[in-house]
């Protein structure tokens, strides 16, 4: 990734009368600046007093109607068109990981055991450089665009916070009609988009089993009830559980990825803990999962004079892009960047995502963003959550434009 700003690698077929590239381009300097001191200063959850003081500055002198949240820092930002039209919400997540950064950048972290390594800054600033492109268009546009600047993505649901404070609804009660939200990711291509209709991201739940045994000493286990081989069992069921009874076309994932249990060498423990998560990407299958891993564990647990414990918590909903609008999405994109730029997203992310709560209210659409180098896709680079990822700032560019193009799109095309 280059050090400094070099503009964006020409996109095939762009028509040229448009120009919301070049537009872009011309603001990707400033928008590079904003990044990168949010990426120097990353905050993590739902409180993130300095991120939000940037994003207030960077917004000031802008035609919007700003509001900030009061359960979390969250930011509001509302552009009005100059006739009447549909509301469009376009949405980027502003926290932090809890990663010790390694990347040896320029303007790395300098906050301890905090790391912009999922691209919230890259989608903050881009959404920023949208509010700027749009408000020079004011004249074109039809309708209302609402920038939603939202913390706690990575915990606990930012999104549905923001939900329930009324960013649905515009400061003159209209609604939302869709929404569309970027991700960057270095498994593309710098500056290319890449969307699919129907499940994008999974559901997101947590476990935690606790098998309930018998201590003793480790010299007689037939005197103790051991719950760590019990606990061994349960893992290996649920993978069996999985692979026997899900549709493979309906899939799900069971990670189990801590156990604790014991102190030492020679002490057989009372108890044995098992932390884990499970992916699923519709209600029938995160249903029917949920119910097998109680049933397993419980079952694994008796068969050997145990007892389980079971925790299941529900985390983020499926996400899904609306088929209607995701086709809209880029048809747009492909019209006023070029059609070299879109690409179909073969298949869904087991990951989670909380804009899921905006799509479950609103139709809407969730695309990559590609921000990897120009050679094709290796394993060995890091993405997402990596200490080491480094995404390609050009590739803001795109996502700037896209932003627009979909926001002009949809506030001006009656039904959307």
């Amino acid at each position: 990734m280059s050090e400094e700003p070099t503009g964006a690698r020409p996109a095939p077929g762009v028509p040229e009368e448009d120009g919301l590239l070049a537009e872009a381009r011309i603001l990707l300097p400033d928008v590079i600046g904003l990044r990168r001191a949010l990426h120097r200063e990353p905050e993590r959850g739902r409180h993130l007093p300095r991120t939000q003081e940037r994003v207030l500055e960077a917004l000031q002198g802008l035609p919007l109607h700003v509001t900030t949240g009061t359960r979390l820092s969250s930011v509001t930002a509302v552009l009005e068109g100059t006739r009447p039209g549909r509301t469009v919400l376009l949405r980027a997540d502003m926290d932090a990981l809890p990663l010790h950064e390694d990347t040896g950048l320029d303007f790395a972290s300098r906050i301890p055991g905090a790391m912009h390594a999922c691209g919230h800054d890259l989608h903050t600033a881009m959404l920023v450089g949208a509010a700027r492109l749009l408000s020079a268009r004011r004249e074109e546009l039809a309708g209302r665009v609402v920038f939603m600047f939202q913390p706690a993505e990575e915990s606990d649901g930012g999104a549905a916070d923001m939900i329930e404070e009324g960013v649905l609804t515009t400061p003159d009660g209209q609604g939302v009609d869709a929404a569309f939200a970027l991700h960057v990711t270095t498994r593309f291509r710098a500056g290319t988009l890449h969307l699919r209709p129907g499940p994008m991201f999974a559901a997101s739940d947590r476990i935690h089993l606790t098998v309930r045994g018998r201590g003793g000493h480790a010299s007689a286990p037939h005197l103790a009830l051991d719950p760590i081989p019990v606990a061994c069992e349960i893992v290996q069921a649920l993978q069996s559980f999985v692979t026997r009874t899900v549709n493979v076309f309906d899939p799900a994932v069971v990670t189990i990825a801590r156990i604790e249990a014991g102190t030492t060498t020679n002490i057989i423990p009372a108890t044995a803990e098992l932390h884990g998560t499970f992916r699923t990407l519709t209600p029938d299958t995160r249903r029917r999962v949920r119910a097998g891993i109680e049933r397993v564990a419980r079952h694994v647990c008796a068969a050997h004079g145990a007892e389980a414990a079971v925790e299941l918590y529900e985390g983020y909903p499926p996400l899904h892009n609306d088929p209607v609008f995701t086709a809209a999405v880029g048809q747009a994109v492909a019209a006023r960047l070029g059609q070299g730029i879109v690409h179909a997203l073969a298949e869904p992310v087991m990951g989670a995502e909380d804009f899921a709560y905006v799509l479950e209210r609103v139709p809407g659409a969730m695309a990559f963003l590609g921000a990897g180098p120009p050679s094709p896709p290796s394993r060995d680079l890091p993405d997402m959550h990596s200490d080491r990822v480094v995404f390609d700032e050009d590739a803001m560019i795109t996502g700037i434009a896209a932003h627009a193009a979909v926001a002009l799109h949809h506030t001006s095309t009656p039904g959307g």
